[in-house]
């Protein structure tokens, strides 16, 4: 006869599971909804061509969704905050669906608008919760599996524009809408079924002490970080398209060029957050944007075929620091309250690359596309003050641990 497992060791495993289901549970939402979030990219050039849209109408589009998803963080964490981290997960990812049905059922741009904003309400939800949900299971070792939820983003990023990409090559935009609304109630299902109904109590959590006042002052540091790294991103992306072609590259080329970006990207967001578990914050932070910086700079003067051969390095380094970063919100939340500082360093982040393009272009226009890319690597470079600023208050948080 088989003889029972202790009980303590069979708590254990209890545990490791739970915890398993909560980081797999977050990690499916976070590439649902980010999977949603870089698929309009594919349907904003048919929605400009049948609704006769500037460029300017199609950007405003975008920034419906996009805007309300980053505007909505903090008020939409707190209402969520009344449900179970489950519930809430799964309610995100029905409104976010219900959002797609509304669009496909639209008959015209009013319809479609609606429809992206009931989106981006539902994708608001996601990022805080899931980013509760596992900094609550794993507690002080909580970084490399933030990373990892970091990662199962790019997933989604990777997977869902290509599918919308190959399904409007069979059928109008609007079945594909309800498709992808599909998809979503699928992955509602699995939510359910995946998370715990009954959570671990937190973990044993890396919370921020001393006064309130500094502790506030530090962790602005850190947005402010995340909204440079985010901003050397989002500027570096906007100039590389224009990079690639003025080396005599095609729209196959740009295809290709950013499929190795984002390849780079997801190794080094799994990577490098349990790098910043095993060799500190502020190294690998300054690391990674010393490196960004120097990619960028480097991508000017090469030929076109060095510079894809760089960018896959170009992408751990520039989708790399964001992992460090995440991980990094339960050490410096002001009162410890984590729900509140992922919500509000979201905000800031998802702001942050909705505004830097804005930004970043308007200094082309005047300057040039080269003087804008090296404007990127210079956005690298200021995270390196910050980011020293923080060791004393990273210190003095791990000495807590």
């Amino acid at each position: 006869m088989s003889q029972a497992l202790p009980l303590s060791e069979a708590t254990h495993d209890d545990c490791a599971a739970t915890r398993r289901r909560s980081l797999g549970g977050a990690c499916l939402a976070h590439a649902v909804h980010d999977g949603y979030t870089d698929l309009l990219y594919v349907l904003l050039p048919v929605w400009q061509a049948e609704f006769g849209l500037s460029y300017a109408g199609v950007a405003a589009l975008r920034s419906l969704y996009y805007g309300t998803m980053g505007g909505l963080q903090i008020p939409a964490d707190r209402l969520a905050g009344r449900l179970s981290i489950r519930a809430a997960l799964a309610l995100s990812t029905l409104i976010a669906a219900a959002g797609f049905v509304v669009m496909g059922l639209s008959g015209g741009l009013f319809g479609l608008c609606a429809g992206l904003v009931l989106a981006g309400i539902g994708s608001s939800i996601q990022h805080p919760r899931a980013s509760l949900l596992v900094s609550e299971a794993y507690g002080r070792a909580a970084r490399g599996p933030l990373g990892i939820y970091n990662f199962a983003g790019d997933i989604g990023k990777a997977t869902f524009p290509v599918a919308v990409a190959l399904l409007l090559g069979l059928m109008a935009w609007r079945p594909v809408a309800g498709l992808m609304a599909l998809a979503g109630l699928v992955a509602v299902g699995a939510l359910v079924a995946v998370l715990p109904s009954r959570p671990l109590a937190p973990a044993p959590a890396r919370a921020a002490g001393g006064d309130t006042g500094q502790s506030r002052k530090n962790f602005a540091l850190l947005m402010g970080v995340g909204a440079l790294d985010t901003a050397t991103r989002m500027g570096t992306l906007l100039f590389l398209p224009f990079l690639l072609e003025a080396k005599g590259g095609t729209g196959a080329t740009t295809g290709l060029a950013l499929a190795l970006v984002f390849a780079g990207g997801a190794f080094g967001k799994a990577v490098c957050g349990w790098l910043g578990e095993r060799v500190g914050v502020v190294r690998s932070v300054i690391a990674t944007e010393i490196v960004t910086a120097l990619l960028v700079a480097a991508l000017l003067p090469l030929p076109l075929g060095p510079t894809l051969v760089l960018l896959p390095l170009l992408g751990i380094a520039l989708n790399g620091t964001s992992s460090v970063l995440y991980g990094t919100v339960p050490d410096l939340a002001p009162r410890g309250d984590t729900a509140r500082a992922f919500a509000l360093f979201y905000t800031a982040v998802i702001g942050s690359g909705g505004l830097a393009p804005i930004a970043y272009g308007a200094f082309a226009d005047r300057m040039g596309e080269t003087a804008g890319l090296l404007a990127a690597a210079a956005t690298a470079l200021a995270t390196v003050p910050p980011v020293l600023a923080l060791r004393r208050p990273l210190k003095a948080a791990q000495a807590r641990v």
